[in-house]
């Protein structure tokens, strides 16, 4: 029996275009949500912390929450530092890369533009937004302090969420959480520490407040290169040559003409 026209075809590229839409559209939509979700929460404790424990603890929790539940989805980046990472490791490619940092900015300017509707006007104009800032130390000292706490996060990623031996399903939402709130507690009162180019972006943009704006782009980008490349290098690559000799090494000699067929 002849199947009806149109039902088979020689040309898979219409099928693979909508799986491939299909998975951007999922992909897309975990990542505005985390982002969202970081901005629209974290930002409004800023405007209403008491201490920098309530602070640390709304960024951290939203994030462990956030990369426990989407995180099997898109990987719960949330981060365009994060993803440059993973960028820079070819562990993702250019066009969803790129895809995930439209994603992950826009979330963040729509986010700040919501809160700017619904906070009082007072809290929304005395935190601009949630905006990081710098408080008592220079510029230089401010990109130095993003790069080294966004270097953590990122080796921590690395660490719990990319590497096989870590612990995705388990505890990787929860140990990057606890990374985004002890970092706060570091550099929460010097810079903001946002470790995060559209967590500084979405609320500058809205606010309109520029001051220093270079440096949460090029500390946690240069932090996110630098902890991604050296977890890589050190603990995803395995060595050359690899190691051979007996059984009770655990790794085993190859046999005759093993070697000729690798």
């Amino acid at each position: 029996m002849a199947p009806p026209d149109g039902a088979l075809s020689s040309d898979p590229g219409p099928t693979v275009s909508l799986v491939l839409e299909r998975d951007y559209l999922r992909r897309g939509v975990a990542e505005f949500v985390g982002t969202f979700a970081l901005i629209f929460v974290g930002c409004t404790a800023i405007g209403y912390a008491r201490t920098l424990t309530d602070i640390a603890l709304a960024f951290g929790l939203v994030i462990a929450v956030f990369v426990s539940s989407l995180g099997f989805i898109s990987g719960g980046h949330f981060n365009p530092a994060v993803t440059l990472g993973f960028l820079i490791n070819r562990r993702i490619a250019p066009a969803l890369a790129v895809f995930y940092w439209v994603v992950q900015f826009g979330a963040a300017v729509l986010a700040a533009l919501l809160l700017k509707w619904v906070l009082p006007d007072a809290t929304a104009n005395a935190s601009n937004l949630g905006s990081p800032a710098l408080q008592g130390i220079g510029a230089g000292a401010g990109v130095v302090i993003e790069a080294v706490l966004t270097f953590f996060l990122v080796f921590v990623v690395f660490a719990t969420a990319v590497d096989a031996r870590g612990a995705f399903a388990q505890i990787s939402g929860l140990a990057i959480g606890f990374t985004i709130a002890l970092d706060i507690y570091m550099g929460g009162a010097l810079t903001g520490a946002a470790m995060n180019p559209a967590r500084a972006f979405g609320p500058m943009l809205v606010s309109n407040t520029w001051s220093n704006w270079w440096v949460w782009y090029i500390g946690p980008f240069a932090g996110g290169v630098i902890g991604a490349a050296v977890y890589e290098l050190l603990y995803l690559r395995p060595a050359r040559p690899e190691p051979v000799g007996p059984p009770e090494t655990g790794v085993e000699e190859p046999g005759p003409g093993d070697a000729a067929l690798s």
